[in-house]
């Protein structure tokens, strides 16, 4: 479900290797990378690159990692979001409250 691309100094860049982020995977999904989150203490870079479709119970699942990672005081930065669901995460204004960037690189020009 995901995989581990590098382990930074303030971050983690992790890839979804899915290609249908939806109610099937969004649990397994969460519960990674939440414990990503606690066993490194680290701000998240998810790369969404191979994602194709994306459901609200995925969209759910992101928010609560969010939601985590807030209280230990890290961020979470989508990348490399395709066409149809960057423009999905902006029809729900889900870009006010998740840091979308174009690709990784300018991601950590903001980390």
């Amino acid at each position: 479900m995901i995989k581990l691309i590098k382990d930074e100094t303030n971050h983690l860049l992790i890839e979804v290797t899915a290609s249908e982020a939806n109610l099937e995977n969004a649990d397994a999904f969460k519960s990674q990378v939440i414990e990503l989150l606690n066993t490194h203490n680290k701000s998240l870079v998810i790369d969404l690159n191979k994602v194709e479709y994306i459901d609200s119970s995925f969209l759910g699942a992101l928010v609560a990692i969010l939601k985590h990672a807030i209280t230990i005081k890290k961020e979470v930065v989508l990348v490399n979001l395709k066409k149809d669901v960057k423009d999905l995460l902006l029809l729900i204004r889900l870009d006010k409250v998740f840091k979308i960037y174009d690709n990784y690189k300018e991601a950590l020009s903001h980390l």
